[in-house]
């Protein structure tokens, strides 16, 4: 009866539009009134969770993330992306996916992409006459993207959570990043096939020397994600040390090389952080709470002995294991809700077969597209204030980008294992 109703006011509460951390410190609350728990062992389980160095990832690559959305790194790669995409028709949008993949890269999170991207291409995408809801709405399914290119920060959480190689598990969410954004844009240009009127990046001069000097200019932003994965995969730093690295890389590349951080700007970066880094570790560590009570309930037991009460067919029990992590991400934001996710259903996953590195990839296809997906959709209400453009104008193309190019990506990553596993395999075994 208690449990039922604490997953009552999680649900109310989210939908009411509660923060996070609020949320579920009512649960705890209403379980420590109305329990016959001791509330006090829950919250030193919680504490003992996260005093760990590994934790220290999160802060350091928000803080590195942050650093390189002000310091204008996006605009080189937009302006590669343009370059390679720009001159055909419905290239500029398609260079909102190329520049969202690289950017991704860079930043680990799907709100920043978004941010970045959208605040930079979307004046150039109504200046060339781009249907202004198609293109808000391709930002706007294209910004998860941060959450599968590594270096990813909802992937560092899972590894940490379910004690798994993080490099393998970022390597596994790669394939997944690159077959949504090949599905991305083949859905991009057959949407803007008879559309009249798309307009093209014009290129004045040589196209090779343009695209030389342009890509010179960017490289100082595409070589952070080459040395922290590089720095991890050579076994020269660990995720820590490498976050601590980007973090410190950051600041002499915003400053003296893309020049859009000033002294002012920096210190209000940092306290910008600051706020974000505050919120996310109480929700992390609210929601650890609330998974050890419910794993002390045994419903991760129970929730295993109802799927396979419907079925023990393991193609039926992963579209179910998908349909609960879609739900999750349309009420949640991404970290909370890999915490919760990773805690209850990866177990399940893996007694239908599936291997913990596997999942890693589903559990980010299944969030990114929970975040763009009515009602709640987070990113969709953000693209909306980022772009100008009404969430009305953009829910049908939206759909469109989710029936045809994230459900795909979410069928062929379950189904078939070899696409998640090809590169974990590859350079590690």
């Amino acid at each position: 009866m208690l449990l039922a109703l604490a997953v009552a006011v999680i649900v109310v509460l989210l939908l009411a539009g509660v923060a996070v951390p609020m949320a579920f410190g009512g649960v705890l609350l209403l379980i420590a009134l109305m329990g016959d728990h001791n509330i006090a062992a829950f919250m030193a389980t919680g504490h003992w969770k996260m005093n760990t160095v590994i934790i220290l990832v999160i802060p350091l690559f928000i803080v590195a993330g942050d650093l390189m959305q002000k310091g204008r790194i996006a605009a080189p790669i937009v302006a590669i992306a343009e370059l390679l995409l720009g001159g055909i028709k419905g290239g500029m949008s398609g260079a909102c996916v190329l520049a969202s993949a690289m950017f991704g890269a860079i930043s680990g999170s799907g709100a920043a992409t978004l941010t970045c991207i959208g605040s930079i291409m979307m004046p150039h995408l109504r200046k060339t006459k781009y249907p202004e809801g198609f293109s808000a709405a391709l930002l706007v399914s294209a910004s998860p993207l941060g959450l599968l290119i590594p270096p990813s920060g909802t992937q560092l959480v899972y590894a940490w959570l379910t004690q798994q190689s993080v490099l393998k598990c970022f390597l596994s969410a790669l394939a997944a990043g690159l077959v949504l954004t090949v599905f991305l844009l083949i859905v991009n240009f057959v949407m803007l096939r008879k559309v009249d009127g798309v307009g093209l990046k014009k290129i004045e001069g040589n196209p090779i020397e343009i695209f030389g000097k342009t890509s010179f200019n960017a490289l100082p932003a595409i070589l952070m994600p080459v040395i922290i994965l590089g720095g991890i995969y050579g076994g020269i730093m660990t995720p820590t040390e490498a976050a601590g690295v980007a973090a410190m890389y950051a600041i002499p590349v915003g400053f003296w090389i893309y020049k859009g951080l000033t002294w002012k700007v920096f210190w209000e970066t940092l306290k910008e952080s600051s706020v974000t880094i505050g919120v996310v570790m109480v929700m992390v560590f609210m929601v650890l709470i609330v998974s050890k009570y419910l794993i002390f309930e045994d419903i991760p037991q129970l929730a295993k002995d109802t799927i396979y009460a419907v079925s023990d067919n393991p193609i039926v029990i992963l579209l179910m294991i998908n349909v609960v992590m879609i739900v999750i991400g349309m009420l949640m934001d991404d970290f909370s809700g890999l915490v919760l996710s990773a805690s209850l259903l990866t177990p399940i996953a893996e007694s239908a077969g599936m291997d913990p590195i596997h999942f890693a990839a589903v559990l980010g296809v299944n969030l990114g597209m929970g975040n763009i997906t009515p009602p709640t959709a987070p990113l969709l209400f953000l693209g909306s204030r980022v772009t100008g453009v009404s969430v009305q104008a953009m829910m049908k193309p939206t759909f469109m980008f989710i029936l045809f190019a994230w459900l795909p990506t979410l069928i062929l990553i379950t189904y078939i294992p070899e696409i998640a596993m090809f590169l974990p395999n590859l350079f590690l075994g």
